[in-house]
C-alpha cells in the first residue's frame, strides 16, 4: 500500500515545456557526472596496463590479448545492464516507486545469473587464444591475468545496474564518487599484489587481474550500501525483497537490453576488425591506428556519458506519457553532443601531430607512424560526430525501449556499409590505412541516419 500512496518522487524530473534551456541544464547535470564516471574506468584500466608493463613488454602483449578476450564476454553483460536504466527511468517518471525498485532487482539478478557463464570465457582464455592461432607464451601469460579478473564480473555488472538505477532518479553523483575513489586504491592494490609487498606472495599478472575483481567487489558494496542506507535512495527500500526473482519484468528487461548487448558486440567486432585489417597493410598503419583509436576512445566518452542522459531523459518524459518532452529530451541531447564532440573534435585536429609526438616521441625512426597518426586523426573527424550522433539517438531510442531496429541499424551499417567499403578502399582502391578509416566514418553516417530517422518516426506516433 505504501508504493502507491507513496508521493511522485520527482524533484527534478519534469521540465516545463518548450523550456529548451532548462532541459540543456538538466541533460548537462546528468552527463558530466556520467562522462567523469566513464573516464574514471579508462583511468584504472590505462593505470593497470601502466603498473603490468613494469613486468615487460611479454606481460603488456598478454594483457592486452586478455583484455580482448574479456571484453568479448563482458560487453554482452554490459548490454544487458544497459536496460536498467530506461526500466527505472520511466518508473521514476511515472512515479512509481515499486517498479523503480523492480528494475534494480531484476538487473541485480540478470547480472548474477549471466555472470556465471559469461566467466567461462576468460577462465578458458589460454584455450580460445591458442585455437585463434596466438603463440603459447602468451596465451599462458594472458591466461594467468584472466585467472584474476573473470571473478570480478559478477560484482562489475552489480555495479552497473546501481548506477544506472541511481542515475535514472537524477542522481549520479554517488558512482562518480566511487569511482573517483576506486582509481588510487585500485593503483596501490595492483602495485601490492604485483610486486608482493607487506609480506604478501609476489602474484605478477594474476595479481593485477585478482586486484581488478577486489576493487569491482568494492565499488559493488559501496554502491549497493549507499542505495540501501542514504537518501533519496533509501526512500525506494531498493534492497526490499531482494530475493525474489521477478520473471515478468525480467523477460522485459532481457527483451530491451538483448538487442543492446549484440550491436555492441557488432561494434566491438568491427573495430577488432579494423586491427586485422591494418596488420594487412604494415605496422606502421596498426600502430598509428591503435593511438587513433584510443583517443577516439577517450573522445567517446563525451557522447557516451550525452547518451546515458539521453536514456533516463527521454525516459522520464515516456513515464510521463508526454510525447512532446520526448521529442524535446533527444533534440537537446543530440544538438549538446554535437557541439561538445565538434568542439573536441577541432582541438585533436590542432592537436594532432603532438598527439602522435607524445605517443611515439619526436625521433626521425617514429616521424612516419605520427604522420599517419595525424592524418587518421583529420579523416576520423567525421567519424568522430557520427559515432558520437549514433551514441546519443540510441540512447533516446533506449528511453523508449526501442532496441531491436537498433540492433539491425547496425548491422547495416556496420557490415553492410563500413565494412565492405572500408575493403574496398584500403586494399582495391590502395589507400591503405586512411581508406579503412573513410569506410568505418560513412558505415556510421548511416548508421546515425537511421537512428535519427527512427527517433523522429517513433515521436512523431507517439505525438498523434
Amino acid at each position: 500500500m505504501l508504493d502507491k500512496v507513496q508521493p511522485r518522487p520527482q524533484p527534478q524530473a519534469g521540465v516545463p515545456p518548450n523550456h529548451l534551456a532548462e532541459e540543456f541544464v538538466e541533460t548537462l547535470r546528468l552527463a558530466v557526472p556520467m562522462m567523469l564516471t566513464q573516464l574514471g574506468q579508462i583511468a584504472m584500466i590505462t593505470t593497470d596496463l601502466a603498473l603490468i608493463g613494469r613486468l615487460g613488454e611479454d606481460a603488456v602483449a598478454a594483457a592486452a590479448l586478455s583484455h580482448t578476450v574479456y571484453f568479448v564476454s563482458f560487453t554482452f553483460g554490459l548490454g544487458l545492464m544497459s536496460a536498467v536504466s530506461p526500466l527505472a527511468a520511466q518508473a521514476f517518471g511515472a512515479g512509481d516507486v515499486r517498479l523503480i525498485r523492480r528494475s534494480l532487482r531484476v538487473g541485480l539478478w540478470v547480472a548474477l545469473l549471466i555472470s556465471l557463464p559469461m566467466m567461462a570465457s576468460p577462465l578458458y582464455g589460454e584455450h580460445i587464444l591458442l585455437a585463434l592461432g596466438q603463440a603459447p607464451q602468451s596465451s599462458a601469460l594472458a591466461q594467468r591475468y584472466l585467472n584474476g579478473l573473470a571473478w570480478g564480473i559478477a560484482p562489475a555488472l552489480g555495479f552497473i545496474a546501481l548506477r544506472s538505477m541511481m542515475s535514472a532518479v537524477n542522481r549520479p553523483q554517488a558512482p562518480l564518487w566511487i569511482t573517483l575513489a576506486a582509481i588510487p586504491v585500485n593503483a596501490a592494490l595492483v602495485y601490492v599484489l604485483i610486486h608482493g609487498l607487506f609480506g604478501l606472495p609476489e602474484l605478477g599478472l594474476f595479481g593485477a587481474g585478482l586486484a581488478t575483481t577486489l576493487v569491482n567487489l568494492g565499488t559493488f558494496v559501496a554502491a549497493l550500501a549507499i542505495a540501501a542506507w542514504r537518501k533519496p535512495f533509501a526512500d525506494y527500500r531498493p534492497l526490499a525483497h531482494l530475493w525474489r526473482i521477478d520473471w515478468p519484468l525480467m523477460r522485459q528487461l532481457i527483451a530491451v537490453g538483448a538487442p543492446i548487448s549484440i550491436s555492441l558486440l557488432m561494434e566491438y567486432g568491427l573495430f577488432s576488425s579494423a586491427a586485422l585489417l591494418m596488420g594487412l597493410i604494415s605496422t606502421t598503419a596498426l600502430a598509428a591506428h591503435q593511438i587513433a583509436l584510443q583517443v577516439t576512445a577517450v573522445l567517446f566518452m563525451v557522447p557516451l556519458g550525452i547518451g546515458m542522459a539521453a536514456t533516463v531523459r527521454v525516459g522520464h518524459a515516456f513515464g510521463r506519457n508526454e510525447p512532446l518532452a520526448v521529442k524535446r529530451a533527444g533534440l537537446v541531447a543530440a544538438v549538446l553532443g554535437i557541439v561538445l564532440v565538434s568542439a573536441l573534435t577541432v582541438a585533436i585536429i590542432l592537436g594532432r601531430y603532438q598527439l602522435g609526438r607524445l605517443f611515439f616521441g619526436s625521433g626521425e625512426a617514429s616521424a612516419a607512424t605520427v604522420e599517419l597518426t595525424a592524418t587518421l586523426l583529420v579523416v576520423g573527424a567525421t567519424f568522430f560526430i557520427a559515432d558520437g550522433l549514433q551514441t546519443i539517438v540510441g540512447g533516446a531510442l533506449r528511453g523508449i525501449n526501442d532496441t531491436r531496429m537498433t540492433l539491425v541499424f547496425a548491422a547495416i551499417g556496420y557490415w553492410g556499409v563500413a565494412f565492405p567499403i572500408a575493403w574496398v578502399l584500403a586494399f582495391n582502391a590502395g589507400l591503405g590505412a586512411v581508406g579503412v578509416w573513410i569506410g568505418f566514418s560513412v558505415g556510421t553516417f548511416v548508421y546515425a541516419g537511421l537512428l535519427i530517422l527512427r527517433f523522429q518516426m517513433l515521436a512523431r506516433r507517439l505525438a498523434g
